[in-house]
């Protein structure tokens, strides 16, 4: 299991040797962090976690994961193209 024996008690009769029972310590993990959410290192950790679970996912819950990381890509390009204009606007006014 990844997490040594934190899980023991969730996972009484499974097999610590099995892919799922991995994949399901590793998903309590996850429910029960408790670190804070508002810095940067626990931003990019929510996107590494949302990019792994979105590459895991299929069908509708694919496209809808894909469309939410294009949209925050293009937010993110819009706001740098607003901010880029408005730099050489007021390098060109002073």
């Amino acid at each position: 299991m990844a997490e040594s024996n934190r899980f023991d008690e969730d996972l009484i009769g499974l097999d610590p040797d099995d892919p799922e029972v991995k994949a399901f310590a590793a998903h309590l993990d996850r429910m029960q962090r408790c670190e804070p959410g508002f810095t940067i290192e626990a931003s990019l950790d929510r996107v590494a976690d949302f990019a792994e679970s979105s590459s895991r996912a299929g069908g509708l819950r694919w496209w809808v994961a894909a469309t939410v990381a294009v949209l925050i890509v293009f937010g993110v390009v819009v706001a740098a193209w607003d901010i880029i204009v408005r730099a050489i606007a007021w390098l060109g006014a002073g």
